[in-house]
């Protein structure tokens, strides 16, 4: 299958999640010259379709599909909240043996969660369109054969030293423009910072910046 077929076919795609979901991610194996669940070779026990997952609240339910040390991938139909089936997803990862990759998809859009332990979350993202693009194409390749070479450089420790440092180089900042010791303490302990995929915006700068 090419990309212009593939998007051809599930450009405003009329079925239902249930009716769409299997059919939608073997041809996406397709495109992606990637083994289906239960194609010859495959080891069911290890990846396949309709994986029953207890939840964190202690409920069972299902991940659509299910890769072991590779992925959990959650569906939804086009256009549903695709933070509700991250969340849905979260709660399936240690039954899931916590796979490296989260993946919720609509038919239209993937997203990519990273979820290695001790490292930095970061999500790719890529729409129906992008896949004539050769690089988007091989992220969600290596979701199937090369999950690591997504992984983020940065472990949580680092960061948290990063953003430690900083808080401390915004907080001289502001007392060498006079503002007092407490009014800082204050302003740095109300300050957050953003992390969006492996990107950090400082929000504060700018308010500093707008009140020296």
């Amino acid at each position: 299958m090419t990309p212009t077929e593939f998007i051809s076919k599930w450009r405003d795609n009329p079925l239902t999640e249930r009716q769409a979901s299997h059919t939608h991610f073997i041809d996406l194996c397709k495109l992606l010259d990637e083994p289906a669940p239960y194609d010859a070779g495959t080891d069911p026990e290890a990846y396949c379709f309709e994986k029953g997952a207890t939840k964190t609240t202690g409920s069972d339910g299902w991940a659509d599909v299910w890769k072991r040390g590779a992925f959990g991938w959650e569906y939804k139909g086009p256009r549903k909240d695709l933070r509700a089936a991250y969340a849905q997803l979260q709660q399936y990862a240690v039954a899931l043996e916590n796979p490296p990759l989260l993946v919720v998809c609509d038919r239209e859009h993937f997203k990519v969660h990273t979820n290695f332990t001790n490292s930095v979350s970061k999500v790719y993202e890529i729409a129906l369109g992008d896949l004539t693009n050769l690089d988007k194409r091989a992220i969600l390749k290596a979701v199937f054969s090369d999950p690591e070479f997504l992984k983020p450089g940065k472990s949580r420790q680092s960061l948290t030293v990063e953003v430690a440092q900083e808080f401390a180089t915004l907080a001289q900042r502001l007392r060498d423009r006079g503002h007092p010791a407490q009014t800082t303490a204050h302003f740095i302990n109300r300050t957050r910072i953003l992390h969006v995929c492996g990107r950090r915006t400082i929000a504060v700068e700018r308010h500093v910046q707008a009140h020296a």
